[in-house]
């Protein structure tokens, strides 16, 4: 082998590790614990996420932020400084969760904002007590001065998006004072952070605002990060997995091409794609062709990261628009959350929220500012936050993909509108109705036998406390979902057999 061969090769295994969610026992799937506190995430790891199959957890920047009046959720995107301490606690409480996280199976990935710091704000003072002068750039904590931003100071402008690049990545995206990661000291600040959460076990990182950074800088600061951390128990040289924020309309003059081939991106036409389908606003037997990612201009499937919504589009921000579905159209939401979950394409992330009406809305909270602990009754939260991720229907559907994981799409039926059905091999079976009746007899792939639908109730002493459904030796079986039932999706599979 050839010395330059090598270094392609070597080059491809790290683009190819970093891809790797690094999930152990044959879990499938991240919830996005959105402004949780890390005492809150351990426990739920340990008492819910872990028992229930999930893979991982994405938590909220971890790193100090500005104090902002009233304290909106985007507090959060504006950092002071890389130490450890927000509303979700501190750097033991951190290291604490990953631990006992990954001690039930649920790895974590941090969401990292390093393409700027803060807006202007006058006083500046960080979650941690840490002061800043923002308007000087000078940002003590770090350190930062204005030698390690792009000044002058521009601001992107909405066309810019479309016919200049340069724009993007070197100007103020809503004023945030906008670093310029081309700089030695710059780099050297982000790997150190980047290496200290990854010493703490962390499984991976989600990148921010990523198509506002060069790709090329990005490049050489995945590749000066270290390795995941042996003590946590990764095997020697595994990579971090990265997945990258490059939102994307047509037209836009930055590509996600530019950036999957280093690290994953999130594929943000996925959500608007499910959303406009289980919307009514679309036929569902398009998705027949969901095999062939380029016909529906997304990622290919080992590139992508993938979502029916996430913190910014719930609220309006970022790609997809209205078409986007979240908690509050409960019965599309859940059964896009279904098709994402059972369909055998990129890495999916739940999303789990706090209830909101205004958009700038922060987390349930005290009067000091402090996060209120989620409370939950009957395994569903009560207390202003919405759990998604303990939803039924919802969890039910991530064991169904960590048991049909390595299952080919096989038995494709529609009715050549809004209803369609699928089996995962010989493990697993769904049918989904958007409009109308759905009284068919479908082939399932599944053996003989009594199935539960795992959607409307579950397995309990030997019985279904929802839908059953018996499958004939030819593996045929009557499937009903009717367009007056709170459901639209009916999902079986091996391990709901009575």
């Amino acid at each position: 082998m050839s010395f330059s061969v090598l270094i392609f090769t070597s080059f491809l295994a790290i683009a190819l590790a970093q891809k790797d969610p690094n999930y152990v026992d044959g879990r499938t799937t991240m919830a996005h614990l959105f402004e949780w506190k890390f005492n809150d995430i351990a426990k739920e790891c340990e008492d819910f996420l872990g028992p229930k199959g999930y893979g991982g957890v994405q938590v909220s920047p971890i790193n100090e932020n500005l104090i902002i009046k009233d304290r909106p959720w985007y507090e959060r995107y504006q950092p002071l400084s890389y130490n450890i301490i927000s509303r979700s606690g501190n750097e033991s409480e951190f290291e604490n969760m990953v631990n006992r996280c990954k001690k039930v199976g649920v790895q974590i990935y941090v969401d990292v904002v390093v393409n700027h710091m803060s807006a202007d704000a006058q006083p500046a003072y960080g979650t941690g007590g840490t002061s800043a002068d923002p308007k000087d750039f000078s940002y003590p904590g770090v350190p930062y001065s204005s030698q390690d931003f792009h000044t002058p100071p521009c601001q992107i402008q909405y066309n810019d998006y479309f016919n200049n690049a340069t724009k993007v990545r070197d100007c103020e995206l809503n004023g945030l004072h906008d670093l310029d990661q081309s700089k030695k000291h710059v780099r050297s600040k982000i790997i150190g952070f980047f290496n200290k959460i990854i010493d703490l076990g962390i499984a991976g990182l989600r990148i921010d605002a990523a198509k506002h950074m060069w790709p090329q800088d990005l490049k050489f600061i995945y590749n000066k990060t270290k390795n995941l951390s042996t003590k946590a128990g990764f095997l020697p040289r595994t990579r971090p997995y990265i997945y990258q924020e490059v939102t994307y309309l047509d037209g836009e003059a930055i590509k996600r091409s530019e950036y999957n081939k280093f690290a994953n991106v999130i594929e943000f036409q996925f959500g608007a794609i499910l959303g406009s389908m289980f919307r009514g606003q679309d036929k569902l037997s398009k998705l027949e062709t969901f095999d062939n990612p380029k016909a529906w201009k997304m990622l290919s499937s080992g590139d992508a990261l993938v979502m029916v919504d996430n913190h910014d589009n719930q609220r309006g921000h970022g790609s997809g628009g209205s078409t986007i579905l979240t908690y509050k159209d409960p019965k599309p939401y859940k059964m896009a959350i279904a098709f994402m979950l059972a369909y055998p394409y990129g890495h999916p992330r739940v999303m789990s929220s706090f209830a909101f009406n205004d958009p700038n809305q922060g987390p349930p909270a005290n009067s000091d500012g402090s996060i209120i602990s989620p409370e939950i009754s009957n395994g569903q939260c009560i207390n202003g936050w919405v759990c998604e991720h303990r939803w039924p229907q919802i969890y039910h559907m991530v064991q169904f993909r960590n048991l049909v994981n390595d299952e080919p799409v096989e038995n494709w039926w529609s009715d050549g509108n809004n209803q369609i059905a699928f089996s995962r091999g010989s493990k697993g079976f769904i049918a989904l109705n958007v409009e109308g009746d759905l009284r068919e007899q479908l082939q399932t792939g599944l053996p003989a036998g009594t199935y539960c639908d795992v959607i409307t109730g579950d397995v309990v002493d030997g019985k279904c406390t929802g839908k059953s459904v018996v499958v004939e030796k030819d593996g045929r079986a009557n499937i009903e979902i009717l367009s007056n039932e709170s459901e639209g999706v009916l999902a079986l599979h091996m391990q709901a057999k009575l």
